[in-house]
């Protein structure tokens, strides 16, 4: 059967393969529309698994709330480039992902993975077909649930950083301010009990040495250690932190003068955590000539 132009725009418009693909995989089966589609779906599925391997630093938060505003997810989807990632399509991806996530009350990567979207198909094909169109690597890298008796606030600052509070008391605006300072702040916790203890020791035995230097009796150290870890654990918590909107108060003050209080929060920053390795163009060019020449 001769392939049209006709017949590979028709193909190229319901897959978004490429058109030479397009052409390829009409020839194969003989200009029969329905295999066509079905031979691009298995050579994409084929394609994702080979591109697994991939580093993808790149990506969105997105963030899912419920109606009566007591329960919300977070999710950070991956991709290569953040071309692909400004994209209204990987957005609508990942905001979807979050929203699966906050209807089954799941943190489950894998369960969610298996859900099926709106589209009939499973956040897997769906990511998938993404990969063979797009030609990056795609990917659920985190899910978070948080909970609250109060209401959660949330903020995104593009689509890098996300950030969901619950609180108990105070209004819309507060949690909104709340989860902008978090954002901005990067708070390791809400209070000092809630720090890690072998953080805080760490610090105590770097500022010990430090004080040693000095000379000072040990009595007189041990009062400047009290003072700087004060001023340590104030920094990277919440309620110590100065307020970004309005330094001049903590936010456990403006908290407290609006009657409320924050029981956790939850933080994400696209590609916290990956290692990217670097590699020197150069040297690149110079090999892929070598291997060529032989």
């Amino acid at each position: 059967m001769a392939i049209t132009a006709a017949m590979v725009k028709d193909l190229r418009q319901t897959t978004g393969a490429g058109m030479m693909d397009c052409k390829k995989a009409l020839s194969e089966v003989d200009g029969d529309m329905d295999a066509a589609i079905e031979f691009l779906r298995k050579k994409g599925m084929a394609g994702a698994d080979k591109k697994a391997g991939r580093v993808a630093a790149e990506g969105v938060i997105a963030i899912a709330v419920s109606d009566d505003k007591k329960t919300g997810a977070i999710a950070e989807v991956n991709c290569e480039t953040d071309f692909v990632a400004k994209g209204d399509e990987f957005k609508n991806f990942a905001n979807e992902i979050a929203a699966l996530a906050l209807a089954n009350k799941t943190t489950d990567i894998e369960a969610v993975m298996n859900l099926e979207m709106a589209s009939g198909k499973t956040v897997d094909q769906t990511r998938r077909e993404m990969i063979a169109k797009i030609g990056e690597n795609m990917g659920v890298r985190r899910l978070e649930l948080i909970e609250t008796t109060g209401q959660i606030g949330q903020y995104q600052h593009g689509e890098k950083i996300g950030v969901v509070v619950s609180l108990e008391g105070g209004d819309d605006a507060l949690a909104r301010d709340v989860a902008m300072h978090v954002a901005a702040a990067k708070p390791s916790a809400v209070s000092p009990d809630d720090l890690d203890a072998e953080v805080v020791e760490k610090e105590r035995a770097f500022q010990i040495d430090q004080a040693k230097t000095s000379g000072k009796p040990m009595e007189i150290i041990e009062k400047m250690i009290e003072g700087r870890m004060r001023k340590f654990v104030g920094e990277i918590t919440l309620l110590g932190q100065s307020f970004v909107k309005d330094p001049d108060q903590t936010v456990e003050k403006l908290l407290k003068s609006n009657g409320a209080t924050v029981s956790s929060f939850i933080r994400l920053e696209v590609g916290e955590g990956i290692v990217i390795e670097e590699t020197n163009f150069a040297d690149e060019v110079a090999l892929a000539a070598k291997a060529v020449t032989g």
